[in-house]
Order: C-alpha cells, then structure tokens, then sequence
C-alpha cells in the first residue's frame, strides 16, 4: 500500500495527470483510506510548492504539478464522501476572478493548493460579479475570499466586492486576499483587503495565517 501511495505522489511530482488518477483510483481499490491518499497529495504539492519559492522550479512545474493533483483529487474528495470519513476543513474559501477578467491559470493553481492544503475551496469561475462573490460567501459560510485580477482595468473590481461585504455587515467575518498580475501590496492595502500574495504557494500560506486568526 505504501508503494501505491509512493507512486501517487511521484505522478503529481512528475506532473502526470493520467498517473495521478489511475493511482488515486489504484489507492481506493486497494481499500488504502482516501484521507491517506490525500495526504500523499499535500505532501507532494508542498514539495513543488516549496521548490518553487526556493527558485528551484519554475511556474511551468508548479501548473503542471497542479493539473496533476487536479485529476486525482475528485476521485479521492468523492471517496472520502463516499466512506462517510470526514476532514474538517481549515477554512471555507470562495475563490473567484472579479468581472471583466477572464484569466484563469493562477486563480486554478490557487485553489488546487488550498483544497490539498484542507480548505473546502468553492471556485466561482472567472468573470465573477461582486454580487456571485457575496451571495456564494453567504451561502456556502465562507470565511476566506480569494480574488484574483491580471488586469489593470479589472483591478477595481475587488475594492467593489469588499465595499459590498461591508454594505451586507459581514466584512469583519471574511478575510480577503487578492492576487493576480495586476494587484501589488500597495493596491491592496489601498482598497481594504486582508493580505497580498504574488504567487499560488504564498497565497496559501496566507491562508494559514488567516486561520490562525479566524
């Protein structure tokens, strides 16, 4: 068993997203309990995750390493579901990019690392209206939103989305944390969020610091 676990975390290390879900597959027919495969999944994002942030991988390995965790992780979420298992969530996080941008890559690898990492990861897509972002935050009782914008001219879009939190009196209940090639530390703390981050890996350490806070 601990090979099939060793071979699923080496599909995602070597970016194989036909590996990743024949494996994640192989682990649940071998009756391998799918909260240890998930784990060997985390572990195996981190490992890129932290080769990235050393400057030893590139972003082509840590989308590719993403795309493969991608492929496994519904097999593995539907048979935690299926075993009646539970894994409490660390938070609950709407993740989204703001109307008018359509850009997807980061805001994707975002949430495949925050979902390894053991948030519950609620992704509404790109081109998301600030009313998408509040009606699924109160929906789903999220306490971390993630927006994202590449562009310049979307940017603003997120300072309407945190005045809307503030409008609906639920602001101090949700961390935000925005990303994306068009924000910056400063354009952050201009329109009110709760933190920046530039790449995927750093994002979810900043959601684990929300955590600590929440």
């Amino acid at each position: 068993m601990e090979d099939i676990l060793e071979k699923l975390k080496t599909s995602i290390l070597e970016y194989d997203l036909d590996g990743a879900a024949l494996w994640a597959r192989q682990a649940i027919h071998e009756g391998i309990e799918p909260l240890s495969a998930m784990d060997a999944l985390t572990m195996a994002i981190r490992q890129v995750g932290d080769g990235f942030a050393s400057g030893d991988l590139f972003l082509p390995d840590l989308v590719g390493a993403a795309d493969a965790m991608q492929s496994a992780l519904p097999i593995l979420q539907d048979a935690i579901m299926n075993s009646g298992q539970t894994r409490e969530p660390l938070g609950v996080v709407v993740l989204g990019t703001v109307a008018g941008d359509i850009h997807t890559i980061g805001k994707s690898m975002v949430g495949a690392l925050l979902s390894a990492e053991g948030f519950e990861v609620h992704d509404v897509g790109i081109n998301v209206s600030a009313d998408q972002f509040i009606n699924t935050i109160m929906e789903q009782g999220a306490d971390i939103l993630a927006m994202s914008a590449l562009l310049s001219v979307t940017a603003p879009e997120m300072e309407k989305v945190i005045n809307r939190l503030v409008e609906k009196g639920i602001r101090d209940q949700v961390k935000v944390m925005v990303g994306g090639g068009a924000i910056t530390a400063t354009f952050a703390t201009s329109i009110g969020a709760d933190g920046y981050s530039a790449t995927a890996p750093g994002a979810v350490n900043l959601a684990r610091t929300f955590n600590e806070k929440i």
